[in-house]
Parts: C-alpha cells; structure tokens; sequence
C-alpha cells in the first residue's frame, strides 16, 4: 500500500463534472457570435486544458489548429462572461468523491487541489459543491506562471507542506496530470471516468486507476 505524506487531487473530470457547464458556455458563446454550436459530446472531448484552449478548439471545432486570432479576441470575453453567471448551476461532485476526501482527511494526509482552472471560477465551484474547506492549498491556473502539464504547481504545494516529490502523491484524469507528476517526481493515481480528451488514461501509464474515489481506501494506508 502507498504512504504519501501530502496528496494533491484535480478538480475538473477527478472530482467534479464540470462539462454541463463549460458546454452550455461553449455553446451559447457560439451561438452569440453567429457560429454552429458544439453540443456537450464535444466538449467533453476538449477540456482540460484550460479555458483558453477550449474557447479555441470550440471555435475550430476539433482538438487541435488554431483559431482566426480576431475570432479568439472577440469569442474569449464572451466565454468568461458565460462562466462566470454560469460557473456551477449544471456540475456535479462524482459518485465517491465525498466518501474519498473523507476517508483521506480522516487517514490524516494533508490535501491540496491543483487544476488549471482560474482562481476566479474554482472557488465558487469548490465552495458551492461543499469542497472548498477540504484543502489546506488550492493551486489554481492563474496562480503560478506556469500550469500544469508543467511540474511546478505541484512542486509548490507539496513546498507548502513540507512534502517531499517522492513522498507526494498526485490523483487526476488526465494525461496533462500524469506528465505533470511524472515531471514532478510524483506518484500518480487516475481516474477513469474523466476527461482525457477521449483516451484510455491507462494508455498513460499511471501508477493506478480507480473507479472511484471511494477506491482510494484499498491503496493508501493511513498518513505517517
């Protein structure tokens, strides 16, 4: 069984669903510029990345390309004024998640949420979900210069507790999760019902994956 000293978990595809949300924006945006809209199939395809990337891939209505430069300036406000009326109306903590944080909290390991979110929208979706007061550090995507695939959101948590790379434990979705922890020096742990941009997250080599949250029981043993 695994003993990390400090764990830090994902938000978007690991805890909550975000997708109803981010889709309905997409789409409203799209529509507001006289554009097809991308329905919540699609979407679900192309988060991860931030915000940023995904206003991007819903205006060239696919992973990857780029956008007209003009059509990113004038759809990207457009988005974040969506989201931000529209941050947790339609989102859900997944099945586990609750069970999870709580048998880590009381197992005693310090938690830390590191996603690419900003600041802005993931703590009203934190708080409104009842997640916020879980973790003793929120490393948002406009925390640090750099965001995760980069290792240094999760290098500074685990500074902020003290925690060794080797003696600290990632749990996300996606393969953006696994390289950040791999760089990092991390272990890793996914889930397999996020957002992988329609990929098997095993394909990523993590270290496990699990159903559920809930699973994390069977893998960690108490703090030390």
């Amino acid at each position: 069984m695994l003993r990390p000293k400090m764990i830090l978990l994902d938000l978007d595809g690991t805890l909550v669903d975000s997708v109803p949300d981010l889709a309905y924006c997409v789409d409203a945006m799209m529509a507001r510029l006289g554009l097809p809209v991308r329905g919540e199939a699609a979407v679900r395809n192309w988060v991860g990345n931030g915000i940023e990337r995904l206003v991007r891939r819903a205006l060239v209505g696919q992973l990857d390309g780029e956008p007209d430069e003009l059509d990113y300036q004038r759809a990207y406000p457009i988005f974040l004024e969506l989201y931000a009326e529209n941050t947790y109306g339609r989102s859900a903590v997944y099945p586990g998640v609750r069970e999870g944080i709580d048998f880590l909290k009381a197992a005693g390991y310090p938690l830390g949420c590191v996603t690419n979110k900003a600041r802005c929208f993931t703590e009203p979706l934190l708080e409104h979900l009842g997640l916020l007061d879980d973790f003793g550090i929120l490393v948002c995507g406009d925390t640090l210069p750099r965001k995760k695939p980069d290792p240094l959101p999760l290098l500074h948590a685990a500074g902020h507790f003290g925690a060794a790379p080797e003696d600290s434990l990632m749990v996300g979705d996606s393969i953006s999760d696994v390289k950040a922890a791999r760089a990092a020096g991390f272990g890793i742990i996914c889930t397999s019902y996020g957002y992988n941009h329609g990929q098997d997250i095993r394909d990523s080599n993590p270290d496990a994956v699990i159903d559920s949250l809930s699973e994390l029981q069977g893998l960690l043993a108490p703090a030390a």
